[in-house]
């Protein structure tokens, strides 16, 4: 037997179980998981049946997408995967379990993926960049940041702007963070100028930037988009990975660039890009796990541990 996270009901409780061991079919590998990194996806699709089906989900049903751990099985056909190699990637909705079945041609959403893991990084940090680093890319995609740039990022201390902070700074952008005032040291370790969110941030960021701003980056909602424009900055230089505002490209990390996932890993390997874990918890503490990370003012990355 092995063991899965599943719900009970969509926006119901998850509970560890015992299920049948997968084994990989052609095509497939199999991964023995070591950490799955948590992100506000994983329970916003699940959070009732309507929005779950939106997303192809249906009972029963796991939880979790990102993950890292070793090749233990190989399915017929696959040539390109060793057992003992240690990969990384995303199974949207079920990687927090012992096993995770990988089509090797696969995406995210549909069979899952999988990049090897470069040497140096343990399987914590690898299980949290998927998600995170490809929507990061994604979004940095869209505005271009450069060296002039002065970027606002809203919700720059969440698991997407953790990535986005530092990818635009390496870029050579001068990056504005939102987030709350606990938030600040955080986000100036990360190379963000921190701007408390809420009610007077057209005012704040102004005075931070009286040259103005370029360029943003709205991860959580709508707020610093609509901050952006009344900053004067072009709808064609503003994105958003939640909130949806007509005339603004959104971003999803399933349209990052090709090897931008590996590119990050590749700098996190380097020591050229962090990646905080603000905490971890064994698998059987799923439900302490999310009720932190799903709280939203976690300064970090949650992993689980199996």
């Amino acid at each position: 037997m092995s063991r899965a996270v599943q719900f009970e009901s969509f926006g119901g409780a998850l509970v560890l179980r015992e299920v049948p061991e997968p084994h990989a079919g052609p095509g497939q590998i199999r991964v023995r998981v070591a950490a799955a990194g948590l992100n506000p996806m994983d329970w916003v699709m699940t959070s009732d049946a309507e929005t779950a089906a939106r997303f192809g989900l249906s009972l029963p049903c796991g939880f979790g997408t990102d993950y890292a751990g070793v090749v233990d099985e190989v399915g017929a056909g696959v040539t390109g995967y060793a057992t003992g190699e240690r990969v990384f990637g995303g199974a949207m909705s079920r990687a927090v379990a012992d096993h995770v079945l990988i089509d090797v041609d696969g995406t995210i959403a549909k069979g899952g993926d999988a990049h090897r893991t470069p040497e140096g990084v343990e399987d914590r940090t690898a299980a949290v960049l998927t998600i995170g680093g490809c929507t990061a890319a994604a979004a940095l995609a869209v505005v271009r940041p450069g060296p002039g740039d002065t970027v606002l990022i809203g919700g720059a201390g969440g698991g997407v702007g953790v990535f986005a902070v530092q990818l635009a700074r390496r870029a050579g952008a001068r990056v504005i963070g939102t987030g709350s005032a606990a938030s600040a040291e955080a986000l100036r370790a990360l190379g963000a100028e921190p701007v408390t969110y809420g009610d007077g941030l057209v005012e704040r960021v102004r005075a931070l930037a009286p040259g103005g701003i370029t360029a943003a980056l709205d991860l959580y909602g709508a707020e610093t988009a609509h901050a952006a424009r009344a900053l004067g900055v072009p709808d064609e230089r503003i994105t958003t990975i939640a909130g949806v505002l007509p005339g603004i490209t959104p971003a999803n990390g399933a349209n990052a660039a090709p090897g931008a996932i590996e590119e990050i890993a590749g700098l996190v390997a380097a020591g050229a890009l962090r990646v905080p874990i603000a905490a971890t918890f064994p698998v059987e503490q799923i439900r302490a796990a999310v009720e932190l990370q799903s709280g939203r003012h976690v300064h970090g990355k949650v992993v689980i541990d199996l």
